[in-house]
């Protein structure tokens, strides 16, 4: 039991984390309909952009808050910069995701020449204390990141179904000539989507340079995958079911390589591409996600 509990544990600090960013997946695509395969890179550019502040004699925590603030900035930038100019969500999909992936190519090694390709020592933003609970240990910091995830959540989910702004989102991605008709300022709204999503990148990245004590260019390249697996569970078009995907593919991989011989760490990808696409071929828009209603 002890040993089963600590697995369960050990899969929420990783599920955590795919949460997050899959959480900002999301967000961009309610916003604009649109994938950015460059996000796990924003998210550690802007977590290196936090380690400056910390190595300023900025407290860890404000450095995250700065570093999201900045994040919102980046994302925002590239929108009205890069991805208007290719049409934004009108524009050619298949052009934007090369885009993106160029940005990844570009982020990366544009934080290998400004901060070097060796791992910086960072703290821990809740702390290294431990809980015990059946005799196996959760981390404080992993309860933080539970705490900060439920806001995250609380807060999107008011933002997208009880403000102005969120009904914007939603309405530019319906049909954005309409909402332009309507008196939406379109791309202000676009660039805010973006720049929402670019914040929450960026505490997925100094959330996970906490929990592995340092931050590298290469950090959030496998949580990128498992966070699209993640959005792609839920649905890509609800933050509950992001967030959902994301623990849920923690605790799978982690079970499922703790507990079956089989399968190694060197296939902990499997479990949990293999739960999405059986949950796929049952209900394709993913447990939360909407159906689309399509005349015949």
């Amino acid at each position: 039991m002890q040993l089963f509990v600590q697995r369960v544990f050990d899969g929420l600090q990783a599920g955590v984390i795919y949460a997050i960013l899959a959480l900002a997946i999301v967000v961009i695509f309610r916003a604009s309909g649109l994938l950015n395969f460059a996000q796990g890179e924003l998210a550690m550019f802007t977590t290196f952009i936090a380690w400056t502040f910390l190595d300023a004699g900025v407290p860890w925590w404000a450095a995250t808050i700065l570093a999201a603030v900045v994040g919102f900035g980046i994302g925002a930038l590239l929108y009205r910069l890069l991805i208007v100019r290719l049409g934004g969500p009108a524009g050619n999909p298949l052009a934007i995701v090369i885009v993106t992936i160029g940005l990844f190519l570009i982020l990366n090694d544009g934080a290998g020449i400004i901060w070097g390709a060796n791992p910086a020592k960072v703290p821990r933003v809740f702390g290294d204390g431990r809980v015990e609970v059946l005799g196996a240990g959760i981390s404080v910091q992993v309860l933080g990141l539970l705490g900060v995830l439920a806001l995250l959540v609380i807060g999107f989910g008011l933002l997208f179904q009880r403000t102005k702004l969120g009904l914007a989102l939603r309405a530019v991605t319906s049909n954005q000539e309409s909402a332009g008709l309507a008196g939406v300022k379109v791309m202000t709204t676009l660039m805010i989507g973006w720049g929402l999503a670019s914040a929450i990148g960026a505490l997925a990245g100094t959330f996970t340079a906490s929990q592995n004590a340092s931050v590298d260019t290469n950090m959030m390249q496998v949580a990128l995958i498992y966070a699209f697996a993640a959005a792609t569970l839920g649905g890509f078009d609800s933050p509950l079911g992001a967030v959902v995907g994301g623990l849920i593919i923690g605790l799978v991989s982690e079970l499922v390589v703790g507990y079956v011989d089989v399968i190694g760490p060197d296939l902990r990808l499997l479990p949990g591409f293999v739960l999405v696409l059986v949950v796929l071929l049952v209900r394709p828009q993913g447990l939360f996600g909407s159906a689309q209603v399509a005349r015949a």
